[in-house]
């Protein structure tokens, strides 16, 4: 089993609205790095922290789970959409998506602040300046330790 993060701005999609739907496809990432995690690492059943980012108190606010392999973000070929790429075509689809499944909401926020004052977390790519992917990897162990600050 593998673990993420993964960035939703809470004014677009919280985990108020993953909790609500129980299952949503994770569209729009047009980051190559985050694409590649998307494709080739992520597997069903790896958890997922939610993080709200964006927002007067960016943190991890809930655990998820991928529920499926990757497959073709629908977005890319519809041109009304805001995430439409003229250069992807169905043949050779340039931009990935998972499912991403709703496990539960923390019972508080771990806010970005916290998270940097971990040294145990010294190495996490959230807190590495200049980190702005939306889906990046987590250890087990940064996993582990983020779950026993809840």
């Amino acid at each position: 089993m593998n673990y993420w993060l993964m960035k939703s701005e809470p004014d677009e999609f919280s985990i108020d609205d993953l909790a609500r739907r129980k299952s949503e496809p994770w569209s729009g990432v047009r980051n190559y790095q985050a694409r590649n995690f998307m494709r080739d690492g992520m597997r069903a059943g790896d958890g997922v922290f939610f993080y709200h980012s964006s927002c007067a108190e960016p943190g991890i606010v809930g655990i998820a789970t991928v529920a499926c392999a990757a497959y073709p973000d629908p977005t890319q070929f519809d041109p009304h959409s805001d995430y439409f790429d003229a250069k992807s075509s169905r043949a050779a689809p340039r931009w990935m998506l998972v499912d991403v499944k709703f496990k539960r909401k923390l019972k508080r926020i771990i806010a970005l602040t916290e998270l940097k004052g971990h040294r145990e977390l010294a190495g996490f790519a959230l807190i590495q300046p200049g980190t702005r992917l939306s889906v990046m990897p987590v250890t087990k162990t940064q996993w582990d330790f983020i779950l026993g600050l809840e």
